[in-house]
Formats: C-alpha cells, structure tokens, sequence
C-alpha cells in the first residue's frame, strides 16, 4: 500500500512530547495579562512555525501590544518551569527504541530553538541521545523558512550521514503544516494529530493514526516489532 522507506525523521512538540499542550500554557501565560485568548484556532496556525513567526501572528490575531521580541522575552522566562514537566507521548518510547535497535537512520526535525529544546529535553536525555542529526528550525541558519515550507526537511534529510531519496523517507507529524513541509519534500507522512485537528486539514497525509501506538512498521517496509 505504502512505498518502503529507509530512514525516518520525527516532529518533536506533540509528537513526541506532550509540549504543544505546555506551549498552550505558556502563550495563554502571556495572553491572559492582556485579557485575551489564545484560542485553537490561533494555536493550530502557529504550529510547527519558527518562534518569531508564531509570535507575530498571535500578537498580530489578538492585538496584544507587544513587540515580538518583548514576547518572546515574556515566554523565555516561562521555559524551564513550563517545559520541565514534557512527557513522553504514548507508543514514542517503543517506536523509537525499535527503530534505532534495527539500524533505522532516525532523525528530530523540530521548529524549536536550541534554548527551548534543552528545556524539553534534558530530563529525556537518554532518549534523544538515539536521534541524529537534530534539526532546530527555531535558530538553524540554514532553515530559511518554517514549517508548512519544505526547508526544514530538505535540511534534515540533508544531514543524513549518506542523505536518501526523499521518496525513503518516512516523517511522523501532528501538525498540519508539518504535514504540508513533509509532502512538499517529497516524503510520505505519517499525522497523529490532536483531535481538535479537522478532517479537511488530514487529507494531505499520508496515513493518520490516533497514536504512535497505532503504527505498524512493517506497512512501510520496516522492522515489524519483535513478538
């Protein structure tokens, strides 16, 4: 059904980690001293976006008298106390330890900055040890554009120590801009999407799965899982 891949990369926030609902928290942080919203329809635009772009748009949506800089200095302070409690998402941990125990090349193609990932990330440490490269869109130079533009899984795939075809290429989402980066790239596209994600904004991936736990590796032509 599917065209078999070789390499794999995953999105990070949402994904992987539960910080796209942490993120939730600390925009509405920033928001709610202004007395507005950040609604899901502000946040879903915003995912998978480099920080300055997901702050303009939301200060611009909300008319929230902020520069972006100055917001991404309010959300700067949040980061560690906010982002020390990301978990991991159902069904990561075994797919991802599967993958790498079958020689799988697997790689993080995420759109946060490298201050922000360590906030995630290092009392998960072990786990994202298994990754290379990690790509960090939020400050990466080389990524021009965020997520829905494909930049940020050309580069990825780039950085591959021997770079496939995008067509081997397996990436997983929960985004629908992600969703778009990855088809735009040449890759299929696994979505797990939240569930407030509509059906019309699924339909460019290539399978949508409820979770991680719901994949089955062998339809692409990878390691099935061990009975």
């Amino acid at each position: 059904m599917f065209n078999h891949v070789t390499h794999v990369i995953f999105d990070m926030d949402g994904l992987l980690l539960n910080t796209e609902d942490l993120y939730t928290e600390a925009f509405q942080n920033i928001c709610s001293e202004y007395g507005k919203e950040y609604t899901w329809s502000i946040k879903m635009h915003c995912m998978g976006q480099k920080p300055d772009a997901a702050a303009k748009y939301t200060i611009d949506q909300l008319n929230i008298p902020l520069t972006t800089e100055q917001w991404k200095e309010k959300l700067g302070k949040q980061l560690n106390v906010v982002f020390s409690r990301s978990k991991l998402l159902p069904g990561a941990k075994k797919l991802v330890s599967h993958l790498k125990s079958k020689g799988i090349p697997i790689a993080i193609c995420s759109g946060s900055s490298k201050a922000a990932f360590v906030a995630k990330t290092s009392h998960h440490s072990e786990f994202f040890s298994q990754f290379d490269p990690i790509v960090l869109c939020g400050d990466d130079p080389e990524v021009k554009h965020g997520k829905p533009h494909p930049d940020a899984y050309n580069v990825t795939n780039s950085r591959f120590t021997s770079p496939p075809n995008p067509k081997k290429v397996l990436v997983f989402e929960d985004a629908p801009n992600g969703v778009i980066a990855g088809v735009e790239a040449g890759m299929q596209v696994v979505m797990v999407p939240d569930h407030r994600v509509p059906n019309t904004l699924k339909q460019k991936a290539t399978v949508t799965l409820k979770s991680l736990e719901d994949f089955k590796p062998e339809a692409f032509g990878l390691p099935a899982y061990d009975e």
